[in-house]
């Protein structure tokens, strides 16, 4: 269904349907700004690779073909606009931890955790990386990301093992239920 209805609303895009874009954003919004940043690490420069996401997005609607599925090509984009934006800034990125207004005990605690993960994550090898933050974070389905990186499902499932193996070294666990 969620095939057909994105299907739905790229061919209203197309035909200058304003609510069918929106539609679009706010369906995908979120995981694309998570995707930016657990890549870029900084809120402010997700937000605009996001928005810039979108934007490539809609000015090349015309070029996406629709036997694959819209979010797997937005992740496409993301993927290539980070890519593009550690060119254009040479630098390595920096480790900025989220600041958060509500200072409570568990609210702090939960942020703590979430960032000693997403830092041991950021350690693990670009390629692992990049199929741990798909799966462990986007949720995406091992299936969708062998297609998203063209690669083999069984290359998939040995990096998302290995992924769970480096995580535990590196954040001390005994089993993955505990992370």
């Amino acid at each position: 269904m969620e095939y057909k209805t994105d299907s739905l609303l790229v061919h209203l895009a197309r035909a200058g349907d304003e609510d069918a874009c929106e539609k679009l954003v706010k369906k995908y919004y979120s995981s694309i700004y998570q995707y930016c940043l657990l890549h870029i690490y900084d809120p402010y420069e997700a937000e605009d690779l996001t928005q810039e996401v979108f934007t490539r997005f809609f000015s090349n609607l015309y070029r996406y073909k629709e036997y694959g599925k819209v979010k797997n090509y937005l992740y496409t984009i993301a993927g290539n606009t980070v890519k593009n934006y550690y060119k254009k800034k040479k630098d390595i990125p920096s480790e900025e931890l989220l600041k958060s207004e509500d200072r409570s005990k568990n609210h702090v605690e939960e942020i703590g955790v979430r960032l000693t993960i997403e830092q041991a994550v950021r350690k693990l090898p670009e390629e692992i990386r990049e199929t741990a933050v798909l799966y462990f974070f986007q949720e995406l389905k091992q299936r969708e990301i062998a297609e998203l990186l063209h690669i083999k499902l069984s290359l998939v499932k040995y990096r998302i093992g290995r992924a769970k193996e480096l995580l535990m070294k590196e954040l001390e666990v005994k089993n993955y239920d505990e992370i």
